[in-house]
């Protein structure tokens, strides 16, 4: 997938008030590049959550068109979405969609196993990296909201990618730890050549974007 398109779409909840809509985003026509970064901004009630839904495939609930190079989303199938969430479009939530009951090691190796992407190696490392080594093993509801974002990171990489969307990905991390998530999605993004499509509402990941949109 080469460019994701938006045209004059707007979520069904905000239909009828059109005429306060300021956005550069919602009613406008905008297009997303694979291998180019964009920052979104937006203040709470916007819509963030729910633009990165539409391009997730886990919500249709808007007006106007998104396109996926030329191919009408609304028309795609089960299997079709399927396969564009294994090898094309990648999210890291921001309610991450962990599973409680399963180790950080484990909520990573469902992606791996599934996309046959990451080996055992590279994970560890990038946990290492992240400074969780010590978690691989621990349940994911007795870490920290902050660590559950870095895990869930690495899940998102965890596969091949045309574009990734972040959504707020470091809401509950310090400085620090912010640059190594960083550090960590531009190396990938220098290898698999995506797109970076990411949401703030205030603090934003630090790096250079090709374009910072208003919601």
């Amino acid at each position: 997938m080469k460019t994701i398109k938006l045209q004059r779409v707007l979520p069904r909840i905000f239909a009828d008030r059109k005429s306060d809509i300021s956005s550069d985003i919602w009613l406008s026509d905008v297009a997303f590049e694979r291998g180019r970064s964009y920052l979104i901004e937006a203040d709470s009630g916007k819509g963030k959550s729910s633009l990165c839904s539409y391009l997730y495939g886990q919500r249709n609930d808007y007006e106007g068109t998104i396109l996926f190079d030329d191919s009408d989303i609304s028309s795609l199938s089960l299997d079709e979405w399927s396969a564009i969430r294994r090898g094309s479009i990648s999210i890291l939530f921001q309610d991450l969609k962990l599973f409680a009951e399963l180790t950080a090691l484990e909520n990573v190796e469902i992606k791996s196993q599934i996309t046959h992407f990451s080996d055992r190696a590279t994970i560890e490392r990038r946990f290492e990296e992240l400074g969780i080594a010590d978690k691989l093993n621990t349940r994911i509801d007795r870490l920290s909201f902050g660590q559950q974002q870095r895990v869930a990171l690495i899940r998102a990489l965890s596969q091949p990618i045309d574009f990734l969307m972040l959504d707020e990905p470091i809401s509950h991390l310090d400085e620090r730890n912010s640059a190594t998530m960083r550090d960590m999605i531009l190396a990938e993004q220098r290898r698999q050549g995506f797109g970076i499509i990411a949401t703030s509402i205030g603090r934003h990941i630090d790096m250079n974007y090709d374009k910072v949109l208003k919601l």
